[in-house]
């Protein structure tokens, strides 16, 4: 049975599917959103962490996330790296802090815990109007024609709607309907990640050391807390995760104390894998992917969830100029327009993301030199440390309208 045609679906409710449903509801968009998740199944914890930076948080305020958020995030108010190998120069590190964005009422993000992240979206999936939230639902299919595209639900039952989105994940079922394939490589390499108590002050700063091995990092948390992030070869990390907590405590302090002080792990560690995988395409007829759907990042700096968010931005925006002007917001020329937005920026930044990667876990003699020169100019040369600044925090020219916090 097919339903009276929609404005939107959406499948996919994860942090960035949930914030897309807000925003086109909010412009008045009847909008439908799958989600896959059982209500009545017990809920597992999510220890993860994100690193949200300025613009992605003036996003989730645009859809009333941000004061409850308040109460469990810590605000960044600098980011550190430090080059750990050993060269002619010595050690090198660049310092970004806060007023280097030249907004003293703004930190450059905040440390927000998926947990309560996902609950307080939920929150406002459940208040807000224009939206039809369908949990323990799933996408099965979908059928593209001129003026609509059918979707099909896992219980039978059909959608029709004029503009279809997949926040479906790395192994979005929407981008393999559409025959759209991917690119991309495996690290060989897996992220060991804990929270952990500090024996000093971390003043809001994220700390980051580069080794040959991978990067290690500690992310602020509420209470002179941190979640630490160290980046090892594929088997290591999850090698040490089975050793258990008091194994693991011990090794990452013989290695890391000197950095970052003592570190008490506050429950069981966790692993996963570290993949960079790219969609060759943002759209398809009436469709549009966002958020993992699209790309698979290495997540160096925080910046899956932050780049998730700003494909957000950019197709409320596209979607709204599109209403404003009487164009169907399925048309291939609104599509082409979050595509051109979305592929150069969020498939740029991955690469770069990787090129950092690559540059930062090399300790062959002409790397050395060349990280440590450019980490010393961007240290040492205001203007270029303030335009890293507000990249970093998604405060730059041209960021999506709802990410510029105009309204």
């Amino acid at each position: 049975m097919t339903e009276s045609i929609r404005d939107v679906v959406i499948i996919g409710a994860g942090a960035a599917g949930a914030t897309l449903a807000l925003g086109l509801a909010q412009l008045g968009l009847d909008t439908v959103l799958i989600d896959a998740r059982d209500p009545n199944a017990e809920k597992r914890r999510d220890w993860r962490n994100y690193a949200v930076v300025t613009g992605s948080w003036r996003l989730l305020k645009s859809v009333g996330a941000t004061e409850a958020l308040l109460e469990t995030s810590q605000p960044l108010h600098g980011l550190e790296a430090t080059d750990g190998g050993t060269h002619i120069f010595g050690a090198a590190s660049v310092l970004f802090r806060d007023e280097d964005l030249g907004q003293s009422d703004e930190p450059l993000g905040y440390m927000v815990m998926a947990e309560p992240l996902q609950e307080i979206l939920d929150q406002r999936l459940g208040e807000q109007d224009n939206l039809d939230w369908r949990q323990h639902a799933f996408f099965a299919g979908m059928e593209s024609g001129p003026g609509s595209v059918k979707v099909t639900l896992g219980d039978g039952s059909v959608i029709e709607t004029r503009l279809l989105v997949g926040c479906d994940g790395m192994n979005s079922p929407v981008r393999n309907a559409l025959g759209i394939g991917t690119e991309g490589r495996d690290y060989q390499k897996s992220v060991f990640t804990a929270n952990v108590k500090l024996d000093r002050p971390h003043d809001g700063i994220a700390r980051q050391l580069f080794t040959p091995e991978g990067p290690f990092a500690t992310l602020p948390l509420l209470g002179d807390r941190a979640n630490l992030a160290w980046y090892m070869k594929r088997g290591a990390a999850e090698a040490l995760v089975a050793l258990g907590k008091e194994a693991a405590e011990a090794e990452v302090n013989a290695r890391f104390a000197d950095f970052a002080g003592h570190m008490e792990l506050e429950e069981e560690a966790g692993s996963y894998p570290l993949i960079l995988q790219l969609a060759e395409a943002l759209t398809g007829p009436r469709t549009a992917l966002v958020g993992d759907a699209v790309r698979r990042v290495n997540p160096l700096a925080g910046q899956g969830l932050n780049q998730g968010l700003r494909d957000v931005g950019a197709l409320i925006e596209v979607v709204e100029d599109a209403l404003h002007v009487g164009l169907d917001i399925g048309a291939p020329s609104v599509l082409e327009l979050y595509s051109q937005a979305r592929h150069f920026d969020g498939h740029g930044s991955a690469l770069m993301l990787d090129g950092i990667d690559r540059l930062f876990s090399n300790d062959s003699m002409l790397a050395k030199p060349i990280r440590t020169l450019g980490l010393m100019a961007a240290d040492g040369i205001g203007p270029i440390r303030r335009m890293l600044a507000r990249k970093a925090s998604a405060t730059e020219d041209g960021i999506p309208r709802p990410m510029r916090g105009d309204g």
